[in-house]
């Protein structure tokens, strides 16, 4: 089978975009697609596969893989790529569309600066809404967290998708590669977590790392964007409209009082193909 698809990138977070409306789709394995076409040797390369299919209660729905197969609930800068997407492949020509997601129902506006501002939803903070061990009520904030000996403090938020936020004084010392993979799988995360290092510049600027849950070190990560947002708000270190710069770029975060986030980037097309599947 020939799949034609697009490379899409927001802020250096990349993804292999493809229309599932009018392709047919239902005899491939999912996973392996997004395994074969997300390899940045043999395949297309990408930190996603993200497809774009009819929506039950909107008119789309958008499904993202990670490069190891497993499915993500969400992703922030993959769901501003799919709004810019479904507009140049023109399944739709408005700038205002609702997008189904595992995180729920997103909407999406594109600003005439082409950069795209997303409703995230509301912020949660219960264990049980971020997938994590032990009493589902409970909160997740300023916690104890130790590797290596080096006793740090985490918060956990979940953005529709668990993310574990730890504030550090230097984070470009982090050992990304070392600590990312091993916090990823932490006893208290049995579905595995994103976890983001952040040093906090000034209460308007902070600094991100990330790795991500089945993607490994990534450029960006818009839900992390969120969720360091929301736990610097939470935590006193920052205020709730602020700009956070990780390595591809900067995200504009805001939170409402009600600890619904909105975040606004660039989405990007790099290039159009085909791929035998």
């Amino acid at each position: 089978m020939r799949l034609r698809f697009s490379k899409m990138h927001g802020i250096g977070n990349d993804f292999v975009m493809v229309d599932a409306i009018r392709q047919d789709l239902s005899g491939l394995d999912l996973p392996e697609l997004s395994r074969t076409t997300n390899d940045r040797r043999f395949g297309i390369g990408g930190d996603g596969l993200i497809l774009a299919l009819p929506g039950d209660d909107a008119p789309f729905r958008m499904r993202m893989f990670n490069p190891d197969g497993s499915e993500s609930e969400m992703c922030g800068n993959g769901v501003r790529c799919f709004a810019a997407f479904v507009r140049t492949e023109g399944l739709t020509d408005s700038h205002s569309i609702a997008v189904e997601t595992g995180a729920g129902l997103l909407n999406l506006d594109s600003l005439p600066d082409g950069r795209v501002r997303v409703d995230m939803g509301l912020a949660r903070l219960t264990r049980g809404e971020i997938g994590m061990a032990g009493a589902p009520d409970e909160s997740w904030i300023e916690q104890p967290i130790e590797i290596d000996g080096h006793a740090l403090t985490a918060t956990a938020v979940s953005m529709g998708n668990p993310h574990l936020v730890i504030f550090v004084d230097d984070v470009a010392s982090v050992p990304l590669a070392d600590w990312g993979p091993r916090l990823e799988r932490h006893p208290e995360f049995p579905n595995r977590v994103n976890v983001h290092f952040v040093q906090a510049m000034s209460r308007e600027h902070l600094v991100q790392r990330t790795w991500e849950r089945g993607a490994g070190a990534t450029l960006a990560c818009g839900t992390g964007a969120c969720a360091s947002a929301v736990a610097g708000h939470l935590t006193g270190r920052s205020d709730a409209r602020v700009r956070i710069s990780l390595p591809g770029g900067d995200l504009e975060i805001e939170i409402a009082p009600d600890r619904r986030v909105h975040m606004t980037g660039p989405a990007r097309h790099v290039f159009s193909g085909e791929i035998d599947v």
